[in-house]
């Protein structure tokens, strides 16, 4: 299977592997709202590769990862319920990952 011009893929840094299971949602600025455009899921390597469509337009994006709901499901207590990584989409056609590396405590992207 080929991927989408965004994937993405979490890491839980305090136990060292990646995040399976944990619920995202990509959405597109529409105005001064948001428009979600694609869910998944992250699979065994902490990846979704098949989020949105392989053609999207400049803009500005954003991915909501349910932490929370992922940590409670592992009995973990977490302060972040939810992280949102906002960034923009550029007319250059380049394919686009966003990693997002995760603890209980705090998380991160590059």
């Amino acid at each position: 299977m080929t991927s989408s011009r965004i994937t993405t893929q979490v890491l839980e840094a305090a136990t060292g592997v990646p995040a399976e299971g944990m619920h995202v949602v990509l959405s597109g600025r529409d105005g001064a709202a948001w428009r979600v455009l694609a869910e998944g899921t992250t699979d065994a390597d902490g990846r979704v590769i098949r989020l949105g469509g392989d053609e999207l337009p400049a803009g500005e994006y954003r991915i909501r990862f349910e932490t929370g709901a992922w940590y409670r499901a592992r009995n973990v207590a977490t302060t972040y319920p939810e992280a949102v990584v906002t960034f923009l989409v550029t007319d250059d056609g380049r394919h686009v990952h966003v990693p997002l590396l995760l603890s209980p405590f705090s998380y991160s992207t590059s």
